[in-house]
């Protein structure tokens, strides 16, 4: 009997410590920003003001995390109502016809302490490609204000407009090919 109860508690135990969890981002703390070159001698920024991104690990240092992001690409953001209103036409992101961009990841590894590279299928534009993207594990602590556990992150990377039919009318000269991701955000655990 003894041994029947003591490994229930093992069991018990072993599960509650590895158990899955989830954390959401917290929006007021969190930002998913971009960088594009004009006409190669000037960068223009912009972030999008809408987004929701979730994360589920069974590992304390989340070197098993599964991150899912989804975008409403009409709250595009660069500071100019013209710009703004051009990038949602069928110019560049068509937001009528492709109104959210998604993000899963498919794959973490772990490339030295507290940073990974994500893997993971990028869908815009109606086009779905795999990205690979700098991840680095901030920590994790208790907000002195809410007394949630709290998990910070910054991601970095590159994606190619072109491979994603974005701007095709407008040549890299005028408007870089490259546009450089950054996210930060901080993680509630739910």
């Amino acid at each position: 009997m003894k041994k029947i109860i003591f490994f229930l508690a093992f069991t018990f135990i072993s599960t509650s410590l590895f158990a899955q969890s989830t954390w959401k981002v917290d929006p007021m703390h969190s930002k998913l920003t971009f960088s594009v070159t004009h006409l190669g001698i000037s960068n223009i920024d912009g972030l999008f003001n809408s987004f929701d991104v979730s994360i589920t690990t069974n590992k304390e240092d989340f070197s098993d995390a599964v991150f899912e992001l989804s975008t409403k690409v009409a709250s595009i953001n660069t500071q100019v109502e013209m710009r703004d209103d051009h990038l949602r036409s069928p110019d560049f992101f068509e937001v009528e016809k492709y109104p959210t961009m998604t993000y899963k990841s498919t794959s973490i590894t772990k490339v030295g302490k507290d940073r990974y590279k994500l893997t993971g299928k990028l869908s815009l534009h109606g086009v779905t490609k795999p990205v690979s993207m700098d991840l680095w594990y901030r920590g994790t602590i208790e907000n002195p204000q809410s007394k949630a556990l709290t998990a910070g992150f910054q991601l970095t990377g590159t994606i190619s407009r072109s491979d994603f039919n974005i701007g095709p009318k407008f040549p890299a000269p005028m408007i870089g090919d490259e546009v450089q991701i950054k996210a930060d955000g901080e993680f509630i655990k739910q």
